[in-house]
């Protein structure tokens, strides 16, 4: 199995030395650089093309958010941003729970979320399931989101942009079509229950523990719920979930 390459971008000392050092003694991680500030951290990203980056939401010189946007877009013709030739995976690690900074972690196009108290064996797990392609969501960031939803359609702060202060973006309800669509294709009892696990940021390992059935049964209800929902990864689906009211 390939080692996952990682990138540690991190502006407090005793933070980013205390994961990169319970980072490199795990055999299946190779932690391929660090920096202390957004700037440095693209270069680092440019130089040795991480697996995936996982990027502190308060860095000094630009957020996490920004740098995500940033680092998403570096495929364009933007001279302002590195060029990497494949775009890694991004991991948000944060202690801002508040609703606007969430969002707008979704907007800018990070992959999975963790907060800052996460636990090592979960940081690894969210490691792993990242680098497989999904999104590994932190169940208090995914209640966020949750109450978020359940308020009538509102303004929440965008990344992509500008700064989490000012530019907004609606996370209003899923359009008719997608209304029309889930019921043409409804999900199962079991879809919903494996559903309502991956909003929480349950790995298909923990998923099948919690409900006592294979991790290969998992993955195809996860396959098939993507596929009903027209998504094209965990978060995707979560979202759509979240928004549709599937879930709650």
């Amino acid at each position: 199995m390939d080692k996952i390459r990682v990138a540690l971008i991190e502006d407090h000392d005793l933070t980013r030395v205390g994961i990169r050092t319970a980072l490199q003694q795990r055999q299946e991680i190779e932690v391929v650089g660090e920096a202390a500030n957004g700037n440095d951290g693209l270069k680092l990203i440019e130089t040795e093309q991480p697996d995936i980056a996982i990027v502190d939401i308060g860095l000094p010189d630009m957020d996490g958010i920004e740098l995500t946007r940033k680092l998403k877009e570096s495929k364009t013709d933007d001279d302002t941003v590195p060029k990497v030739d494949t775009v890694p995976k991004v991991l948000i690690l944060t202690l801002q729970d508040n609703e606007k900074a969430v969002l707008a972690a979704f907007a800018a196009g990070a992959d999975s979320y963790c907060m800052k108290d996460i636990s090592f064996d979960r940081l690894l797990e969210a490691l792993e399931v990242t680098q497989q392609g999904n999104s590994w969501i932190d169940p208090a960031i995914a209640r966020i989101v949750l109450s978020q939803t359940r308020q009538p359609p509102q303004q929440v702060a965008n990344a992509t942009q500008e700064p989490i202060s000012s530019k907004t973006v609606s996370i209003g309800a899923e359009n008719s079509e997608f209304t029309h669509m889930i019921e043409a294709y409804p999900l199962t009892e079991r879809e919903l229950e494996v559903l309502q696990l991956i909003v929480e940021g349950f790995s298909n390992a923990a998923i099948a523990e919690k409900l006592y059935i294979t991790v290969g049964t998992v993955k195809t209800h996860v396959r098939n719920i993507l596929n009903k929902l027209c998504a094209d990864d965990r978060t995707q689906a979560a979202v759509r979930a979240l928004r549709s009211g599937l879930v709650g």
